[in-house]
């Protein structure tokens, strides 16, 4: 695994920080990052470190390669599509798609058991982008492989994005500065991760756990939305509180990185939620998958296969198996219900189309979070006829719901509001929110200390 979370804070960042400050130029910085990068990666994936610096220096031949005109470039980009996907496939899916093939043909073909390089989605979308933006003119190749090997294996957001397109830091690449403001900054929105993470983010977690661990007997109406709501809310935390984290160590370092999340449930429709959720990763398919398959310039019935197929992409990158398919086609299917018979946008009463879309990206994140399409349908079951009360299951909620939850539970519904968006427009709360975060960063740390259970959702994609 990664480093943990106490020698991350304690040791490896401020260790880093500091020499990178002192250094006197800006080559000697991306230099140390790039070491620093790879000490990182290398900590817990001390030979897929190997599989990385491959990658990048592939794509880094590649995009030379590219940047020319006629056959050899249009060539040189089907072997950049080509090669990242088989890594990803390779490492990724070769266990599911043997799974199925068996399984549908009756055959018994010995499943490997490989394991996954932490990141690999990650890393390898940023690599291919970056030689599919280079054929299309959008940027310049880039002649110093050290650059493009910092751009791929930048530490905080090598692991769990997000996802970052080599146009949006080129620039800074070449020369940012590093100021005080910056650094402040950047520390405050780091902590303010930190604290969606450590402080809600595992609390909801507990509870998805505890709800998901019980047999159907143990289950009724109250505890399953339970259930569904806390992993609603632990997946939003987690994924958001860690791209928090790497927008605030990039603003540390000097790099600016474009907002992942845009408070999701705040959404009034799934088209809405979209624009709102995992932005990186959307605007990944939409540019380089959903628009070169045609987008919605070919006629309604080609938009809409579009869509579905970007979605059943968006599901499968998530994992290899069936859960995040469906997931992904659940979205899909309501983008085009959106676009053909609900038409929710014609609703004038704003907080019910808000109502639908919550409930929406509730449901489906019970298939996302199920072990078995099976456990999902559980689920759904007792969502909506689970009216049977019995002393196991009336404990079981109890159990759920002290002191520390519903307190948990009362600061996330607040934090998915637009709300700290008021608020940082109030220039007297300036002051005030670097001492807020303090004492966040010191109940984060009471938290890690104590506490065993910190698991990071989005490392295992």
């Amino acid at each position: 695994m990664v480093f943990s979370s106490v020698v991350f804070l304690f040791a490896f960042l401020p260790v880093v920080f500091l020499v990178y400050y002192a250094l006197p130029s800006l080559r000697w910085k991306n230099l140390f990052l790039v070491l620093a990068s790879l000490i990182f990666y290398a900590y817990g994936e001390p030979i897929y470190v190997l599989l990385m610096l491959l990658s990048s220096a592939v794509n880094y031949g590649l995009g030379l390669l590219v940047a020319g005109k006629g056959r050899a470039a249009k060539a040189a980009l089907a072997v950049a599509v080509v090669v990242n996907l088989s890594v990803l496939c390779v490492f990724k899916y070769t266990g599911f798609i043997l799974e199925n093939v068996n399984l549908l043909f009756g055959v018994s073909i010995p499943v490997p058991s490989i394991d996954m390089p932490i990141g690999i989605s990650f890393f390898t979308f940023q690599a291919l982008s970056y030689v599919i933006d280079v054929y299309r003119g959008d940027v310049q190749p880039q002649k110093n492989y050290g650059k493009v090997l910092l751009y791929i294996s930048f530490f905080p957001q090598l692991i769990a994005g997000p996802i970052v397109k080599y146009h949006d830091i080129e620039r800074e690449i070449e020369d940012r500065k590093q100021t005080s403001e910056g650094v402040a900054r950047g520390i405050r929105r780091f902590t303010m991760g930190l604290a969606k993470k450590v402080l809600i983010s595992n609390t909801m977690g507990l509870a998805a756990d505890y709800v998901f661990s019980l047999p159907g007997q143990g289950l009724n109406m109250p505890s399953t939305w339970i259930g569904a709501v806390s992993y609603a809310l632990q997946i939003y935390y987690d994924f958001g509180g860690y791209s928090d984290m790497a927008i605030g160590l990039g603003e540390m370092f000097g790099f600016h990185f474009r907002e992942n999340f845009q408070y999701p449930y705040y959404a009034d429709s799934m088209q809405d939620f979209w624009r709102r959720w995992h932005i990186s990763l959307s605007t990944w398919f939409k540019e380089y998958l959903y628009i070169p398959l045609g987008g919605n310039r070919k006629g309604a019935a080609r938009t809409y296969i579009n869509k579905i197929f970007v979605f059943f992409c968006t599901g499968l990158w998530h994992g290899a198996q069936w859960t995040f398919v469906i997931w992904g086609l659940i979205h899909g299917a309501f983008l085009i219900l959106e676009d053909t018979v609900f038409p929710v946008k014609k609703c004038k009463i704003r907080w019910l189309r808000q109502i639908y879309a919550v409930v929406v990206a509730v449901l489906a994140f019970v298939v996302f979070r199920a072990e078995s399409l099976s456990q999902a349908g559980l689920m759904f079951q007792m969502m909506f006829t689970g009216v049977e009360f019995t002393p196991e299951n009336i404990s079981n909620c109890v159990s759920i719901l002290n002191p520390l939850y519903l307190a948990t539970f009362f600061a996330a519904l607040v934090g998915a509001m637009p709300i700290k968006k008021k608020l940082e427009q109030i220039r007297q709360l300036q002051g005030l929110s670097y001492g807020i975060c303090m004492v966040l960063l010191v109940l984060c740390i009471c938290r890690l200390s104590a506490d065993a259970y910190n698991p990071f959702i989005y490392f295992r994609f």
